[in-house]
């Protein structure tokens, strides 16, 4: 590892001994510090982070979910941080179902509170104690979570404006199967016959 690898891999080791039981492992992927944590100590970390000098990690980049709906905990949450005075930046990941919520970093990261709400609406993911934790994306009244792996790719519902009602309505979506057309065709085999259009780039083998 460089300097800078060095640097962060024994930040990594003095979080987690500064932090026993809340950072369940910790170590260097993508070039940056990873720590794998537990969800009801994320507040206690967050703040250690953020607060400690020779951590200083002021900046909350970015929060999202991650699904992975054939482990028992699906969902991860992956927390984003930059010291911009030390210039090195450190990922922060707890796991969590979609029953148990995870508590809420807004008190800390003002930001969080918008993520926090997007991973909601996408994922399901609740968090503890969120100021107003609500949809922020999708339209009000809107069924299920888009960014699960088990969402279809159609939707549940779609909407209109009926002329009728004089407004936009919800129903169910229909796909007729006869005008449903499935190309599984890798692109790097290339097709077995001349597409449309392409009969004058055909060349004869040359003798």
């Amino acid at each position: 590892m460089n300097g800078v690898a060095d640097a962060l891999a024994d930040l990594g080791k003095k979080i987690a001994n500064a932090l026993p039981g809340a950072v369940t492992s910790q170590g260097m992927a993508v070039g940056e510090l990873t720590l794998n944590v537990a969800a009801d100590q994320i507040v206690r970390v967050i703040q250690y982070l953020r607060d400690d000098a020779d951590c200083d990690f002021r900046f909350l980049i970015d929060l999202a979910g991650v699904d992975y709906p054939k482990r028992e905990k699906r969902f991860d949450v992956v927390y984003h941080l930059l010291s911009t005075r030390k210039n090195q930046r450190v990922r922060v990941k707890v796991q969590a179902d979609d029953q148990t919520p995870v508590p809420s970093i807004a008190g800390l990261h003002p930001s969080a509170n918008w993520f926090e709400r997007e991973a909601f609406d996408m994922y399901g993911i609740v968090f503890a104690d969120h100021p107003d934790l609500r949809r922020i994306l999708t339209d009000y009244g809107f069924s299920g979570y888009p960014f699960r792996k088990d969402f279809p790719l159609t939707g549940y519902v779609e909407l209109r404006y009926d002329d009728e009602l004089k407004r936009v309505v919800y129903q169910p979506v229909q796909l007729v199967q006869e005008f449903r057309e499935f190309d599984f065709m890798s692109p790097w085999e290339g097709a077995p016959h001349i597409l449309p259009g392409d009969e004058k780039a055909t060349k004869e083998p040359p003798k």
